[in-house]
């Protein structure tokens, strides 16, 4: 079980300043083709036009472990982090690690070891909803869907489309020969070669690609060793989904982990939010990584865990005596998000050295990762003796998410003293047990107590030292860590596993 909380190296986000409008990254409908001027030619019949907008993407919400993605900058794939935007077109792969994506209404997409999905459409409705398709390529993958009504979602592998419904969760399994289909909640509709079937709760559809026979439904779903860590995620999203502090934003995706990483407080005449573990000299854009789309140029990506709709929607600012805090208001930024901060956060000595795009696209010897190191960023991470360590103005950056209970408490020790610490645990076991605990069924089995370790130990040395990494990736992994203190109870309590 790979245990790491070291941190992704590469981001991306913030339009490059060449001249490109605030609406660059939405693709324009194809114009049909004009009429022919001969008047004797014989009708043609109209191109198919789509009249589906191609403006949408979507967060690669957690990485953890060696992930890569292909950005379609010609570059093929690349080292990922957690809150790299995702278009349509995208390949997303893993090798020793985990992946998940978050779209607009909290639904989910998670790759375990070893596997890789492609994005062919990820494309916004007339009326409003959202089509969504993916194609799973090789590996295990998690798809969990918000029940919100007028979403399409379908999953293709081999020669079988399965359209899902909102409200439905299934896990799919996909080697050369064979492909299993676990419906864990809802239904899955199976459009394949020999007709359509469907696919209710907790069943498995079995499909032999090699033989391409009829598949074979049994009427159980057997447990994996990565179903916790599928589950463990889902209830995480459930329980800090609430979205009544953040205006009108029109997503949700990015608010769970806002939720859970900081809070609103009061400061200079108004509400703001903070993440935990800040203190007044903290920047919200002291480190990150610019990341180049062919669409619209860089755009800028933060590496904290919360970092996706603070830097999509809303602004920051500067209050004196308090710090950098967010406040919710005005319009969705997508790929455009170079708004940086509001007018008062710009008062501030901080405007002369804020983060600036590279001026050109990358060449074919750069990386289309650029990563910025204004300021140094302390990371928290596993300490000795089985030991969690949090350390002021990390703000987040190497906590796992869920696992450690509530926050704020941690965040009041680190303010006070420096750092905070709490006695963690590895599936009923302490750190020396990790080991047998990921044999046991716990997540990332194929990730050893050594791997783990030595992940750890990278991310203890920040920030600054990993984003000079040629590949960006890691990200903590505890999923099955537990807290012995100060954790609480209830969702995201540390202690009883949900």
């Amino acid at each position: 079980m790979k245990t790491t909380s070291a941190i992704s190296t590469a981001a991306l986000s913030a339009l490059m300043l060449i001249g490109l409008s605030s609406r660059a990254q939405e693709a324009t409908t194809p114009a049909s083709e004009p009429a022919s001027s001969d008047a004797s030619a014989s009708p043609q019949p109209a191109a198919t036009v789509s009249a589906n907008s191609k403006v949408r993407i979507v967060r690669l919400s957690e990485v953890k472990g060696e992930v890569q993605m292909d950005r379609q900058t010609g570059k093929g794939f690349e080292g990922a982090m957690a809150n790299l935007p995702v278009v349509e077109g995208s390949k997303l792969k893993t090798a020793d690690g985990l992946a998940e994506v978050e779209f607009e209404d909290n639904s989910t997409v998670r790759l375990g070891p070893n596997s890789e999905v492609e994005f062919p459409k990820l494309e916004l409705l007339p009326s409003g909803a959202k089509s969504s398709s993916i194609t799973v390529l090789r590996g295990t993958v998690y798809v969990s869907l918000i029940n919100t009504k007028g979403n399409e979602f379908s999953v293709k592998f081999d020669q079988q489309t399965v359209s899902l419904p909102p409200d439905s969760h299934v896990r799919l399994q996909l080697t050369p020969t064979e492909a299993n289909l676990a419906v864990l909640h809802g239904e899955a509709l199976v459009d394949e070669p020999s007709g359509p079937s469907s696919v209710g709760k907790n069943k498995t559809m079995t499909f032999n690609l090699a033989a391409q026979n009829p598949p074979v439904i049994a009427k159980n779903v057997v447990e994996q060793p990565l179903d916790k860590w599928d589950s463990d995620a889902v209830q995480y999203h459930k329980s800090y989904a609430n979205a009544s502090s953040f205006g009108n934003s029109p997503y949700s995706y990015g608010i769970n982990d806002m939720n859970y990483y900081g809070s609103f407080v009061n400061g200079c005449g108004g509400s703001m939010w903070r993440p935990y573990f800040t203190s007044a000299s903290w920047s919200p854009y002291g480190s990150g990584a610019w990341a180049y789309y062919p669409s619209a140029g860089y755009s800028w990506v933060s590496p904290y865990p919360w970092g996706w709709t603070p830097y999509h929607y809303g602004s920051w600012s500067f209050c004196q005596g308090t710090g950098w805090g967010w406040q919710p208001g005005g319009a969705w930024m997508g790929l455009a998000n170079n708004s940086f901060v509001g007018q008062q956060g710009f008062q501030n000595s901080f405007a002369g050295t804020r983060p600036r795009p590279p001026v050109h696209p990358p060449t074919a010897n750069e990386s289309s990762l650029v990563g910025v190191n204004l300021k140094s960023m302390p990371a928290s991470s596993l300490g000795p003796k089985d030991t969690f360590v949090f350390r002021n103005d990390s703000a987040g950056l190497g906590v796992p998410r869920g696992s450690l209970g509530k926050l704020n408490s941690f965040s009041g020790q680190t303010a006070q003293h420096g750092l905070a610490t709490t006695n963690v645990y590895y599936g009923g076991a302490q750190r020396g047990g990790a080991e047998s605990s990921a044999k046991a069924g716990s997540v990332g089995q194929s990730m050893s107590a050594s791997q783990s370790t030595s992940a750890a130990s990278q991310s203890s040395r920040g920030y600054s030292s990993s984003m000079q990494s040629a590949s960006p990736g890691g990200g903590a992994a505890h999923s099955s860590m537990q807290s012995g203190a100060g954790g609480g109870s209830g969702a995201g309590g540390g202690g009883a596993r949900r």
